[in-house]
């Protein structure tokens, strides 16, 4: 039997009219948006539908949102008859990932990131915080980039997205002189749209308000492995991913070690599930051998039931 991965995507792959084709055609889909309006008490299902753009791109809907379209995409895929072997999901996406895995019920999860995401815009109000895609530079030129740059504050390594492509996180002024550097040394720099540093020490008082909600909700041990962002290793345990979930908001995203544990496990399929199709791109760049699909729309998903059954 093959085996597949499911990985589901984080913030930035939202977009105005995500899922609605899911919510228009399949029943499971539709129970899942109705079952988000209802755990949050607003239609965050109209928001994903109609945007607009500036309100679905604020760090507490967008959380939300990206979450239900993704496991709406999950719900689909399932009902077609494929399920996963693995889950990992890019920060954001690793709470869609326990989900699939069965550790947390989505309207409890669908609550809790609408939290996550108001705790870390009230950390890191807009203008203060920075993140910054550096393309081009290896590891050891990096960390030395960084490191000269935490003269003006906090500035650090955070997601491991590539072989050839970091993204780096902190205080604006410090990430503004890491890219300066950066440049200087010939990579390519692009801003994000992100004003929250993510996966830095900025972030670790969210993460104690966060595992306080954490403590509130009950998880599971998950029937299927999730590879985790923060260490790269396949995690079952309820209280494991408890502390994973709270720790991977400010250490680093292992994202191309975690695509390696992947496919060290026997995985050469993988299925993005949920909008965009950013994730998908990233593998390709760290495991040019193995097949990838994204499900985020009806002919996407026509698309990937062909490309696994052929």
């Amino acid at each position: 039997m093959k085996k597949i991965a499911f990985i589901f995507p984080g913030q930035g792959s939202q977009y105005p009219g995500m899922g609605k084709e899911f919510f228009d055609n399949y029943t499971e889909a539709k129970d899942i948006f109705d079952e988000a309006d209802n755990a949050l008490g607003f239609p965050i299902s109209q928001l994903c539908f109609n945007g607009p753009k500036e309100a679905l791109s604020l760090t507490e809907n967008t959380q939300p949102a990206i979450l239900t379209v993704s496991i709406a995409a999950f719900e689909v895929i399932k009902k077609n008859g494929i399920t996963p072997f693995v889950v990992a999901g890019h920060s954001l996406g690793e709470y869609s990932a326990v989900v699939a895995g069965g550790g947390i019920s989505f309207s409890d999860a669908v609550a809790l990131v609408k939290k996550r995401g108001q705790f870390m815009q009230e950390a890191y109000p807009e203008g203060k915080g920075m993140m910054a895609a550096i393309i081009g530079l290896d590891k050891e030129a990096l960390n030395g980039v960084c490191k000269e740059a935490s003269n003006e504050g906090v500035v650090s390594p955070a997601n491991m997205n590539s072989p050839v492509q970091v993204v780096i996180a902190g205080e604006k002024n410090a990430v503004q002189k890491a890219m300066e550097l950066a440049k200087g040394q010939g990579a390519r720099v692009v801003p994000l749209p992100v004003s929250v540093p993510s996966h830095c020490r900025l972030m670790e008082p969210v993460g104690k308000r966060l595992e306080t909600e954490l403590n509130r909700i009950k998880i599971k041990d998950l029937s299927i492995p999730l590879i985790n962002n923060a260490d790269a290793k396949a995690i079952t345990d309820s209280a494991v991913i408890k502390d994973s979930l709270v720790r991977q908001l400010s250490y680093p995203l292992l994202w191309v070690d975690s695509i390696l544990r992947i496919t060290e496990m026997g995985v050469d399929t993988f299925i993005e599930a949920g909008p965009g199709s950013v994730l998908s791109g990233l593998v390709k760049r760290i495991d040019k051998g193995v097949k990838i699909f994204n499900v985020e729309n009806k002919k996407s998903l026509e698309d990937t039931l062909k490309g696994i059954s052929s």
